[in-house]
Parts: C-alpha cells; structure tokens; sequence
C-alpha cells in the first residue's frame, strides 16, 4: 500500500526503516533521502512505525 505520494514511499519501506532504527516519521523519510511534503501521510506513517515498534519488543519478549 501506498503511504506518502508525494515520495513514492509504500507500506514496506516505512516498516523497513522502522525495523532499521527509524523512531519518527522525519527519521524513517531520511532513511530514503527524502522529507515529509504534504504531511497527509504522516500519521499513518506513525502508526506504522509505532506497530513495527511493538512488534518488534514483542518478539523481544517472547525470544527471551
């Protein structure tokens, strides 16, 4: 799925640069060298990168 237009950037890519080290939407844009534009993207690039941040203490977790 489509997240930001504006940067091409797609669903993969943000789970990507959140599993990368990437804490906010600017963090994960830079990832790809690119910048927030329009902003309309930004708070569902946010969930996605708070999921991918649970997911992964969650894997943490139960590795443990």
């Amino acid at each position: 799925m489509v997240v930001c237009i504006c940067n091409a950037l797609r669903e993969d890519d943000v789970r990507a640069a959140a599993r990368g080290g990437a804490t906010s939407v600017c963090q994960a844009y830079r990832t790809f060298d690119r910048q927030p534009k329009c902003g309309q993207c930004a708070c569902f690039a946010r969930e996605i990168i708070d999921a991918e941040h649970a997911a992964m203490e969650s894997e943490m977790r139960a590795a443990a």
